[in-house]
């Protein structure tokens, strides 16, 4: 009788230390889910966030480029000139998204860089379309004769008096470049070739106004808002250019647009007396 007692009480004994191991178990599992329900939102919470900056950086290159010219364009309708600013800027950015443009075919890179490209375009047009519009009366008020593409005068070649000449020039432009890239798809020094071009004119698309600031030894009529942000976007997109692993010929004249940009903001400060004595002039006259 002590004995089944005795196996009875062990009995218990031991079914106790069994529903202890799984109470255990049980706690050490939830434990680990719960602890990896945590890594899980983790990681889910870090690649929202990658996504989410890359989806910043993706519209900052496509929307970045066109900013700096709405104070340029917003200046030069306020005032009625286009004294200061050089519209050989718009023919480098047209060349050089054009040419991008087609490169593309050759080489398929970033979408956004590509949507960049026709976006400036589009903005470029709208600037040479508002600077032919207030050139237009200044021209025309003096009975001169006005000036198109069709008349093939390279001394008149980019100061044209009709829009419709700036649109035809770069469509030949376009139509060129697209022909022999049709043809020549195959070979790759020339892909890259037309690549280089592109990125390479865009980076001397501050060179025209560089030199026109240095010409009139001021920087009047330029609008500084346009040259910082310039700077910025060209630093962003070189930056951008790195980390998107884009074809090297982005880096390279990304680097040198940098440069031409820091060295026009030079002009800016080194020039500061003359470019005051324009401005107090201009106000001495509407007054």
């Amino acid at each position: 009788m002590n004995k089944d007692m005795n196996v009875d009480v062990g009995g218990v004994a031991v079914g106790d230390n069994l529903n202890v191991d799984k109470m255990d178990q049980k706690i050490q599992d939830t434990v680990t889910e719960i602890n990896q329900t945590k890594a899980f939102d983790a990681s889910n919470l870090t690649g929202l966030f990658f996504q989410l900056v890359t989806v910043g950086s993706e519209l900052a290159m496509v929307f970045g480029g066109v900013m700096p010219y709405i104070p340029q364009y917003l200046q030069i309708q306020s005032k009625q000139t286009t004294q200061g600013f050089s519209m050989f800027v718009c023919l480098a950015l047209l060349m050089a998204n054009t040419l991008r443009i087609i490169f593309w075919f050759g080489n398929h890179f970033e979408t956004p860089l590509l949507i960049q490209s026709i976006l400036m375009n589009l903005t470029m047009f709208a600037l040479i379309h508002l600077c032919v519009k207030i050139n237009n009366k200044e021209f025309f008020a003096e009975k001169r004769k006005g000036r198109h593409f069709t008349d093939f005068d390279p001394d008149y070649f980019w100061r044209w008096t009709d829009f419709l000449s700036y649109l035809e020039f770069v469509m030949c432009i376009a139509l060129l470049g697209s022909i022999l890239m049709y043809f020549l798809l195959d070979y790759t020094l020339f892909v890259d070739s037309v690549g280089f071009l592109a990125v390479f004119t865009e980076a001397m698309l501050g060179v025209p106004q560089f030199y026109r600031n240095f010409k009139n030894k001021s920087t009047y009529g330029m609008s500084l808002p346009m040259v910082i942000m310039w700077t910025c976007g060209d630093i962003f997109k070189t930056t951008y250019f790195v980390l998107r692993k884009t074809p090297p010929q982005f880096f390279i004249c990304g680097s040198l647009q940098v440069t031409v940009d820091v060295l026009i903001l030079g002009q800016v400060w080194f020039y500061r007396q003359n470019s005051e004595k324009r401005r107090r002039s201009e106000l001495g006259r509407q007054l």
